[in-house]
């Protein structure tokens, strides 16, 4: 049997159906973009979550390798070219070897001999100094015959005596040095040498060079700072130096008139001197501070801070650690340099003074007589009869280490400040006048800065 309201309600729940899939349908394409945004930030706190986790324990990938301390780099001296390389070789107290062009050149080529460059206009060159040389060598050995037959002949043969015979001696033998020097100062091979610093002092020929090498630049350089610092005629009234001197402490290198920290030149300094005469002679080693402020007279005086004796020097024997000279020649002690606070920088003079040879001074008899305060170098070179052929000069003030430096060697007064005493003009005041006197008043203020 057929019934209509059935046949009715089951067509409505087919639309409704209909209606539904079709609302659900939209609603998934609108959502879909959504879904997929929350989905990748989903995998991305996941995968943020994998990468690092809160948890106490560092994980094994995490840790932290302590890398090795990099080595510090060494440049050779014979082929660096970088000015950062000259500049640390320099530092650490070892020059570089001839000019950049020629470091960069050897660093580029083979290892040729140098006497056997493939120049043909080089070679030719070194035949015609090896004639030269020998005609050299046999004036060389001319001279030498001269010399004895001189030295061998008798007094009474010889007229004006033994004065006379013996300046005749000394000017022919300073002819028979310079002969040696010209047989050898053309060779390239001499010159290479020098300026790798292989150089044998012994020889005539390298006394020359490093003594005009010197001559060229650093001996300028020091008599500039002694009339600048006025070494002349605060120590000495007059001084000519004739051999180079340098200063280090440790590995620090010191120029001329250089500011030192009162922590470097806490240890004894080194003292390198370059005598450009042949033989082995004495010397004494003087150190002195010329600037101690005297409160009670308003003045300055002068400290010394070291004194050795007899200590051998010669063109070979040139590097003088004081640190490691022995007892008997040590007369004062090292005393650190020091500055107190307020006063003006204090200027170190380093002095070399030739001994007489045959008159050595006593270093024990030096201890009893010689005081550290009050010390006056001029009195003292003209009592013992010593030359000045060279000195150095560095400066101290006060910094942070000087106060430490003082209490570790037993001196007192590290806690005084030094201060300019105020000097009240003479002058009496000038009445003001012109546009200083019309603009005085309160409301001119504005223009008084």
């Amino acid at each position: 049997m057929f019934r209509p309201d059935l046949g009715a309600s089951t067509n409505f729940k087919n639309i409704n159906y209909n209606h539904n899939e079709t609302i659900m349908s939209a609603c998934q394409k609108a959502a879909r973009p959504l879904t997929r945004c929350l989905q990748s930030s989903k995998s991305t706190c996941q995968s943020a979550r994998a990468i690092r986790t809160f948890t106490s324990s560092s994980r094994r990938n995490e840790e932290v390798a302590v890398e090795a301390a990099k080595a510090p780099r060494v440049y050779d001296p014979l082929t660096v070219t970088s000015k950062k390389g000259e500049k640390a070789l320099m530092r650490s107290g070892v020059m570089p070897i001839g000019s950049r062009r020629r470091r960069a050149a050897i660093k580029s080529s083979d290892n040729i001999p140098f006497e056997q460059l493939p120049y043909q206009c080089f070679q030719e060159a070194l035949k015609v100094l090896r004639e030269d040389r020998q005609e050299k060598l046999k004036l060389i050995e001319t001279e030498r015959q001269r010399i004895s037959n001189l030295a061998a002949k008798d007094v009474s043969e010889i007229k004006g005596g033994e004065l006379q015979k013996q300046t005749r001696l000394d000017s022919m033998r300073r002819h028979l040095e310079y002969l040696k020097i010209q047989a050898d100062i053309n060779d390239p091979l001499i010159k290479k040498r020098f300026e790798d610093g292989e150089g044998d002092m012994n020889k005539p020929v390298y006394r020359y060079l490093a003594d005009r090498q010197w001559r060229k630049y650093q001996r300028l350089l020091i008599l500039q700072r002694i009339n600048q610092l006025n070494v002349v005629p605060d120590v000495l009234p007059h001084f000519e130096p004739t051999a180079d001197v340098r200063l280090a402490f440790r590995q620090r290198s010191v120029q001329h008139g250089e500011f030192i920290d009162s922590r470097v030149s806490e240890v004894p300094l080194r003292v390198k001197v370059q005598v450009s005469d042949k033989g082995e002679r004495l010397v004494s080693i003087v150190v002195i501070d010329s600037d101690v402020p005297v409160v009670e007279n308003d003045n300055f005086t002068s400290r010394l801070h070291f004194l050795a004796t007899n200590v051998p020097l010669s063109p070979t024997i040139n590097s003088i650690p004081l640190s490691k000279l022995p007892e008997e020649n040590i007369a004062v002690p090292w005393l650190p340099p020091f500055a107190q606070k307020g006063s003006p920088y204090h200027r170190y003079s380093v002095f070399i003074l030739e001994q007489d040879p045959e008159k050595p001074l006593s270093a024990t008899e030096l201890k009893e007589k010689i005081k550290r305060d009050g010390f006056r170098l001029r009195g003292f070179k003209d009592k013992y009869k010593l030359s000045p052929i060279g000195m150095s000069i560095f400066r101290s003030i006060w910094d942070e280490g000087t106060a430490g430096v003082m209490q570790r060697a037993g001196v007192e007064g590290a806690d005084i400040e030094f201060k300019r005493k105020r000097v009240v003009a003479l002058k009496p005041k000038e009445k003001k006048r012109g546009w200083e006197a019309r603009h005085s008043s309160a409301k001119y203020r504005q223009l008084w800065r």
